[in-house]
């Protein structure tokens, strides 16, 4: 697919998510210090769902998407060293709908994206490990990795 594919499938997505988006979710794609918006890179923050551990935090998240996609998923990054079991320490989200061999379909939006990392934040796939710590915790500590979260959450608060 040609990125003009990529990039025409992107604007109708942003315009999708500026009329309707999940409430505390934001979705910009990057502005150059020149004024131009690059389609292909979206900054992103996630808010911790109420009545989780993850509750408080605005995670922050960038889309990297590629001159292939719909065909490929983009690759969905925290800042290196977020704590969680799915997510290995350069930050990148280990997620089946993000996997270009078994659960990415094009018809997945980055809308839909965003709400399943929302997901998985609270609900950590075990069978799934990126990570050694947060695996590791999650498995035989809950308390401690719960403390953990909790701790994390504060370090990301909402920047209005």
């Amino acid at each position: 697919m040609s990125g003009g594919i990529a990039r025409g499938r992107l604007a109708e997505e942003r315009k999708a998510w500026r009329k309707n988006h999940p409430h505390g979710f934001v979705a910009k794609p990057e502005t150059s210090a020149d004024g131009t918006v690059n389609l292909m890179v979206w900054h992103c923050i996630i808010p911790g769902k109420q009545g989780t551990d993850w509750e408080g935090g605005h995670y922050p998240l960038t889309l990297h998407f590629s001159e292939d996609y719909p065909s490929k998923p983009p690759k969905c990054r925290f800042p290196q060293g977020f704590f969680h079991p799915n997510v290995y320490p350069s930050g990148t989200v280990c997620l089946s709908i993000l996997n270009e061999d078994s659960g990415w379909r094009p018809a997945i939006t980055a809308k839909q994206i965003l709400v399943g990392i929302q997901d998985l934040l609270d609900r950590p796939n075990p069978a799934d490990p990126a990570q050694v710590d947060g695996h590791q915790l999650f498995i035989q500590d809950l308390s401690e990795y719960r403390r953990r979260v909790r701790q994390q959450a504060k370090q990301y608060p909402a920047l209005i």
